[in-house]
């Protein structure tokens, strides 16, 4: 395969970062969970951030630190909020492919999510649906790939983006 990072996308409870962490190990790349990096470089949690400053406040953090994220080779779980930053999304489509981990609603609200203290940056007003249909549209217009993963192990996840990895690079010249 002819590319450098793989770059995970999807809602909060998708899989990102437990996929994240079993494709790093099956493609040998280092794995990079950008909530963690926020969350050191700032001393905070993200519920924190979002409590003190709000969430445009960590869409901002957020997209800085992607923007600045310089890796070769390395699985990143990105979080559920990177696709509100086109110059961060164009940042990790330089050297990567973005594979959104694509959960249906019904799946990730039977899922114990913790959404009152995950920090997922949302406006107050908005609920979970409505983040959802929100993110979806972003999250397919930065997809290199799609993985429909509602009802598979997080094993099976991983196969079907090495699957679908190998048929991308053999359909392209």
């Amino acid at each position: 395969m002819m590319l450098s990072n793989i770059v995970l996308v999807g809602m909060p409870g998708s899989g990102k970062s437990t996929v994240g962490v079993i494709l790093a190990k099956l493609t040998s790349r280092d794995f990079v969970d950008t909530d963690i990096l926020i969350q050191k470089t700032d001393g905070r949690s993200l519920q924190n951030i979002l409590d003190e400053d709000g969430y445009l406040a960590l869409r901002s953090i957020e997209e800085r630190m992607l923007c600045g994220l310089e890796c070769r080779n390395h699985v990143i779980a990105t979080g559920g909020s990177a696709v509100y930053s086109r110059a961060a999304m164009e940042h990790l489509r330089a050297d990567g492919i973005v594979v959104f981990l694509d959960v249906d609603l019904a799946v990730l609200e039977s899922r114990e999510l913790s959404l009152d203290s995950r920090g997922i940056a949302k406006r107050p007003d908005q609920s979970f649906a409505e983040l959802f249909e929100e993110r979806f549209v972003l999250y397919s217009a930065y997809a290199d790939l799609v993985i429909a993963c509602s009802y598979l192990s997080h094993e099976k996840v991983c196969a079907h983006v090495m699957d679908s990895l190998r048929h991308y690079f053999s359909d392209k010249p």
